[in-house]
């Protein structure tokens, strides 16, 4: 298999995408990740440069003028979030194809941008009320943060229609199983 295909991966945060995301990074379909940044502070046992570049609202606002960033977005007053340019090229130059974990908004803008070259999956959550469980559960942000979040993932909701496959992520073992399947076919495809 040739690299150089992109497959986007976008969810309602809470939804379950980085499990989904981790998974198909350990399957063997020869994907390099594409590491976000944001303004945000890390969480838990994060590293800079290994699973996102944490950045000062300084910095990002700098890469944002001098057009660094492929999308990017303020998901909430003061917290950006972006995927930078270098990094495709980073992983295109290595002949890989390119996985995302990004927001719907990012997700939909790189669809855009790359048309047929992109595959992109939405991670559906079973219920409205699944995200905002797995953040309280998870407890890594504020409950300002999880309403704004919440408030986020009901307009994320309707822009499903915007992405090549929808991932109901009900039970997490055939969410896994129609993800590889999904992936192996587009990567199959010339």
């Amino acid at each position: 298999m040739k690299g150089g295909k992109l497959v986007i991966f976008s969810a309602p945060s809470g939804a379950g995408k980085a499990t989904i995301v981790r998974h198909m990074l350990s399957c063997g379909l020869d994907f390099g990740f594409s590491i976000s940044a944001t303004t945000r502070k890390p969480r838990g046992t994060e590293q800079n440069g290994k699973d996102y570049y944490f950045l000062s609202n300084e910095e990002f606002q700098y890469k944002i003028i001098g057009g660094d960033f492929l999308e990017w977005e303020e998901i909430f007053p003061g917290c950006f979030y972006g995927t930078l340019k270098s990094e495709v090229d980073r992983i295109c130059k290595n002949g890989q194809n390119m996985l995302f974990d990004v927001d719907v908004v990012g997700g939909s803008n790189i669809k855009k941008y790359y048309g047929d070259k992109a595959l992109a999956i939405y991670i559906q959550p079973p219920s409205i009320h699944d995200p905002e469980n797995r953040l309280i559960t998870r407890s890594a942000d504020c409950v300002e943060v999880i309403k704004s979040q919440v408030t986020k993932t009901e307009q994320e909701l309707s822009s499903i229609d915007l992405f090549d496959v929808i991932i109901l992520n009900d039970r997490l073992e055939d969410a896994l199983r129609e993800a590889e399947e999904k992936v192996s076919r587009f990567l199959e495809k010339r």
